[in-house]
Order: C-alpha cells, then sequence, then structure tokens
C-alpha cells in the first residue's frame, strides 16, 4: 500500500483545499492529513487563523477524503510522521516549492499545484478586511508597521504624524490632519503624545472607527473610563496596547500563579529601565504601563495605598527614575521605572508555596522559572515571542473586530482605569511622592518608551 501525507492550516475549509486533497490522494492508496495547530502557526509567524484546531480537523475529516487526519505541533514532526507511519509520498503546494526538499532523504516529495484565485487568507482579507490608520510617528510605530504585515486582514492605509517628526521613510502615506487619516480607515492605531490621546480617541470613536490605544490611554481615571463607554455606546472595539499583556509567555505566567502553583501570591516587584532612547514623557508614564501589569494581574486594582519616590532631570523636570510601593489586604508589591537609572529588569512574584521568576528583559520574556523550596521541584517553561507581543496585540483586536466577540484579555478595562489613576494621582499630588532631587550633573539621560 502506498502511504501519502500532506500538511497544512486547513482554516475556512475552500474548494482549493478540496482539490488539493483529491490529488494528493490519487498519488496512492493512504492520505494522511496533518492540520498545523494554533501554537505552531504562530511560531511559523501565521496569525489570525479564524478556526480552532478541532474544528479544522473535524471540517477536513468530514471531506471523507483523508483516511486518517493527525495534529502538527512541532518543528521537525514531518520527519517523525514520514517515519512512524511509513509513508512513501510528501505532497504539499507548489508554493511551498524548494521549501521541503530535504524530505527526499526520506520519501518522494511532489509539489502540487494550487487552484488559482483562492485561499484562506483571500477569505479572511475579502469579508473581513480592516483598513488601519496610524496617529503619531516613532521608533515603536515603525516595529507596529512592521508586525502588521503578519496579520491577515490588516491593512495599514495611511498615518498622521500629529507633531511627531520620526523619519517612518516611505512604510506608509501620509495625511495632513486626522479628519483626512479618518475618512481612509476602518480602526485607528493612536499612538501620539500621551497627553493628546484622549482627545484622538474620543475624536475616532465619536466617527465611528474601532481604537487600539497605546498605553497610557489616559491621563486621569475619568478619561480612560470615558473612552470605554463611549466605545460601548457606540458598539466599537476599544482596546490597550500593551504588547506584554498580549505575550503567550505572560498569558501562560498568568494562568499557572492563578491556578496555585504557587500558593497566594503575597508580593510582586517588577522593574523597567532602560537609557537607549530618548522621550519627552518620562519614567512613570513612559514605563508605568508595563511594570504595573503583573501587579494589577496579580494582585487586583484595589490596593489600600500607593506612595511614590523619584529623582527628576535636570533638563526638563520629568522623572528620570519612580519607585511606586503598593499596600494590599494581606499583601504588597512594587516596580521601580527609569530613564536615568539603570537596574536589572527582572519580575518577581513571591507566594505562600514558592515563587515565580521571570529574567530580564522580563517584559519581552520567552522564559520563566517557578522555583520552590525544594529546588529539584523548580521548573522551567518556555514560549516562542512573536515580535515582542505587538504582533499577538494586532491580531486580537482585528479579530475581536470581526468576529464581534469579547476576548480574554490579561489587560482589563478595570486595569486601564486603574493605571490611568495612579498616574493621575501622581501628577496632581494626591499621593505620597518622595522628592529624591536632582539626577546627578553630567547624567545624560535618555529613554525607551515601551
Amino acid at each position: 500500500m502506498k502511504k501519502v501525507i500532506t500538511y497544512g492550516t486547513f482554516d475556512l475549509l475552500h474548494h482549493g483545499h478540496v482539490n488539493l486533497l483529491r490529488r494528493a490522494k490519487e498519488l496512492g492508496d493512504y492520505l494522511i492529513v496533518g492540520v498545523t495547530s494554533s501554537d505552531f502557526d504562530k511560531n511559523r509567524g501565521k496569525i489570525n487563523v479564524k478556526q480552532s484546531l478541532m474544528d479544522r480537523i473535524e471540517a477536513v475529516k468530514a471531506l471523507g477524503i483523508a483516511d486518517e487526519v493527525i495534529p502538527e505541533e512541532y518543528y521537525g514532526q514531518k520527519i517523525d510522521d514520514i517515519r512512524n507511519y511509513d509513508v512513501d509520498i510528501f505532497a504539499i503546494g507548489s508554493d511551498w516549492r524548494g521549501h521541503f526538499d530535504y524530505l527526499n532523504e526520506y520519501c518522494q516529495v511532489v509539489y502540487l499545484d494550487r487552484t488559482e484565485g483562492i485561499s484562506s487568507t483571500q477569505l479572511r482579507e475579502g469579508h473581513n478586511h480592516i483598513a488601519l490608520g496610524i496617529v503619531g510617528a516613532s521608533r515603536d510605530i515603525s516595529k507596529f508597521i512592521a508586525e502588521s504585515k503578519y496579520v491577515s486582514g490588516i491593512d495599514i492605509v495611511a498615518l498622521f504624524p500629529d507633531g511627531d517628526d520620526y523619519d517612518l521613510g516611505d512604510a506608509v502615506s501620509q495625511v495632513d490632519s486626522l479628519e483626512a487619516l479618518l475618512a481612509e480607515c476602518d480602526a485607528v492605531y493612536v499612538a501620539n503624545a500621551p497627553e493628546r490621546r484622549h482627545a484622538t480617541t474620543t475624536t475616532a470613536l465619536e466617527a465611528g472607527k474601532h481604537v487600539l490605544c497605546e498605553s497610557p490611554v489616559a491621563l486621569t481615571a475619568a478619561e480612560a473610563a470615558a473612552s470605554f463607554a463611549l466605545a460601548r455606546e457606540k458598539g466599537l472595539v476599544f482596546h490597550e496596547a500593551v504588547k506584554t499583556a498580549y505575550a503567550l509567555a505572560f498569558s501562560r505566567l498568568t494562568l499557572l500563579i492563578k491556578s496555585g502553583m504557587i500558593g497566594t501570591p503575597v508580593s510582586v516587584r517588577s522593574t523597567c529601565t532602560s537609557q537607549a532612547f530618548a522621550s519627552p514623557a518620562g519614567s512613570l508614564i513612559g514605563w508605568g504601563p508595563i511594570a504595573s501589569l503583573p501587579i494589577f494581574e496579580m494582585l487586583g486594582t484595589n490596593y489600600l495605598s500607593a506612595s511614590a519616590a523619584s529623582l527628576y532631570s535636570r533638563k526638563d523636570g520629568t522623572d528620570v527614575f519612580t519607585k511606586v510601593d503598593f499596600i494590599y489586604e494581606g499583601a504588597c508589591a512594587s516596580f521601580e521605572v527609569g530613564s536615568g537609572v539603570k537596574s536589572e529588569g527582572e519580575l518577581v512574584i513571591a507566594g505562600t508555596k514558592g515563587y515565580v521568576y521571570v529574567p530580564s528583559p522580563w517584559w519581552k520574556t520567552d522564559y520563566f522559572e517557578v522555583r520552590f523550596e525544594d529546588f529539584s521541584s523548580n521548573k522551567r517553561y518556555f514560549y516562542q515571542l512573536n515580535g515582542e507581543g505587538i504582533r499577538d496585540e494586532i491580531s486580537v483586536f482585528a479579530k475581536t473586530i470581526q468576529d464581534g466577540k469579547k476576548p480574554n484579555l490579561d489587560i482589563t478595562e478595570e486595569q486601564t482605569v486603574a493605571l490611568s489613576g495612579l498616574i493621575e494621582a501622581y501628577r496632581a499630588g494626591t499621593m505620597t511622592v518622595h522628592n529624591l532631587g536632582l539626577e546627578a550633573k553630567g547624567t545624560t539621560i535618555s529613554f525607551f518608551q515601551n
């Protein structure tokens, strides 16, 4: 009996898939179909698959063409499957021509011409295409534009710099007003100066546009809450863009802690510092959204008290270093953020049974450890990081618009409002802020804005 194997995502199954499977079956007597898992697709950079793995497997089975359907979950599995199933022919679409020639060592490789004029990507984009506009211009926006290319159904159509002078080259066409931008798009990525974000978001939502807004979304709790309320009133999507919250490792870390692996969390300590890039916003506004994320996620936003200590810039008076301490019922937390001070950018979460350690830079983590008194029980966890989380935040935003379903995010409305409230209290002087004075003379102050 001659065995044939083929692989694919088989998302939004269409007649092109059917034709490919039929032609693969004609090459032999027994057809095995490998359906790639969502995690494996993410590892390959493919984001925004519309259907779950089980839905896609069942759809392939229902065709009645395959004799056996298996999940594909890791790199190198094709070699394992060819050996384990004693496969004679590996068949794949001709758009992969040459890519799998290495499998000739294990079986015959056949590239099949695909059906012209149709693909899952075209189906996704044809029915759920999102024209995205951008407000602001910065190094991070350049990264955002690059990462958006990995997300199906997203097309960046224009950018309004809004006074920013960062050179994006010809990455995207520019317009000279917010009104001109809104006329061209369905959704907006708001990443201009923090003090202008709330007004920009309000204008975009009033115009009927979905909004993905950099954090902090506003500098007061009331303004942050108002953006969510307006989005609900208009039936629009409003998401906060804290990239770490969308990273797989951080999501798994929070689930692990909430499952009780380290017992009850009693302390969270996070540090975010950099001296690489200049920013007029200061350390708390620039780094606070990321540094506070694990604290609010693990311990909640109902802290009993918060106080801060800050070192200030001689040049413009912004904080070049700030430490914030929180007291909770039965727990405490702190974060350190800095643009003129450098420290180990780690995250430590202590619990009654053990603790989690995330090495520097923890906000870009693809690895963390769970440690116990008995070190032989320690565990290590590794996850793929896609574009620092930017790719995933775009994907979740797009999927929420396309499907109309509320996503299960590791950043909630309550946390977003609490962050804006913390910044408001710091700036207004309604929380205790200890003045550490000015930076030492001759210090070069620079900052990396998340």
